[in-house]
């Protein structure tokens, strides 16, 4: 279904994947496994590393794959979720399909993701939106007048949503659309999904996390001493450690805070917003999103099934988002 906002009417065909790709959890893990992004992919061979001056100092590393000269119909910037990168098979597998339909494509990494660590001292956190917004606005302006288009996904798509927040007062080269796909809203509730649900979502995190923390202490031992964090079980216990060790902010509730969003944020939107979310997302719990209004220029759609950044529809895997994302993109109805 399409959650309706005051005055969005776009119809488009609800998502309805084969019976065993009903399952939330088979969605959520199956759309991450690498091989779907295996094969004929202009990503893997075509793509050049670029080191994104972010202001201050900070650099983040992204990777930009482009049409032959005068092919090009705009760029599509895409954003990874958390513990995710360049190289997540969403990444490759939306890049492939938006490369394939002409566009360039750049992959950016946020601070600490991917082969990054050693390029900032300043350890991640989800508060840097200053950093993600001037790569964003630095990226844009190198698309010679050319459309642009922002797609985040999970973590990602909260970054897309505030960098779609700030354009209200700030501009980011001809930036047309943005996307989020099962984007976090709410932190605490999404850590608190992580933490009390499969275990196998809670154990990805953390090892994850802590991989990411291990190997920020080895390239700056003498700013980070990590050791009392690894023997912790939960994202949230992690998080209650490193936060007022190694950010500006004194808890978690001040820090959650920080990028936490709600309907009446985007109540104004100086560019169109597309929102994809399911009912049966294991991390993000679906009534966040049912509380989301806007404009004319926002439109969110809730599937009934999809899990989190899942939406294959059958079983050769093929993702059904694509489409959507895609006639979001080139401005046209939605409908698919």
């Amino acid at each position: 279904m399409m959650t309706p906002t005051a005055t969005d009417t776009t119809l488009h065909r609800p998502f309805e994947p084969v019976r065993p790709l009903r399952n939330p959890h088979l969605q959520t893990i199956l759309a991450s496994l690498r091989f779907r992004a295996w094969g004929k992919n202009p990503l893997r061979k075509r793509s050049e590393p670029v080191l994104v001056d972010a202001g201050g100092g900070v650099r983040l590393l992204g990777y930009r794959t482009v049409q032959p000269v005068g092919g090009s119909r705009g760029l599509v910037i895409l954003l990874h979720g958390w513990e995710g990168s360049s190289g997540s098979t969403y990444m490759l597998t939306t890049g492939r399909r938006f490369f394939r339909c002409g566009y360039d494509v750049f992959r950016l990494n946020l601070r600490d993701h991917g082969p990054s660590h050693h390029l900032n001292e300043g350890v991640f956190h989800s508060a840097r939106i200053e950093e993600v917004f001037a790569a964003v606005q630095r990226v844009a302006s190198e698309a010679d007048g050319r459309p642009c288009h922002l797609i985040g996904f999970s973590l990602g798509g909260n970054f897309a949503l505030r960098i779609a927040l700030r354009l209200t007062t700030s501009s980011v080269g001809r930036l047309k659309t943005i996307i989020a796909v099962s984007p976090v809203l709410d932190p605490l509730k999404a850590t608190q999904a992580i933490d009390g649900g499969l275990p196998v979502y809670r154990d990805y995190f953390v090892k994850k996390w802590k991989r990411s923390l291990a190997l920020k202490q080895r390239l700056f031992p003498g700013l980070y001493d990590f050791g009392g964090v690894m023997g912790l079980k939960t994202c949230m216990a992690i998080t209650e450690r490193v936060i007022p060790l190694y950010t500006p902010f004194r808890d978690v509730h001040e820090y959650f805070q920080t990028y936490r969003l709600a309907g009446a944020d985007f109540s104004r939107l100086s560019v169109g917003v597309t929102v994809l979310a399911s009912e049966d997302d294991p991390v993000i719990p679906v009534d966040d999103f049912r509380g989301l209004r806007g404009n004319s220029r926002l439109r969110v759609y809730i599937e009934r099934y999809g899990g989190h950044c899942g939406f294959l529809q059958d079983l050769r895997l093929r993702v059904w988002f694509e489409d959507l994302l895609e006639r979001a993109i080139r401005g046209g109805s939605a409908e698919i």
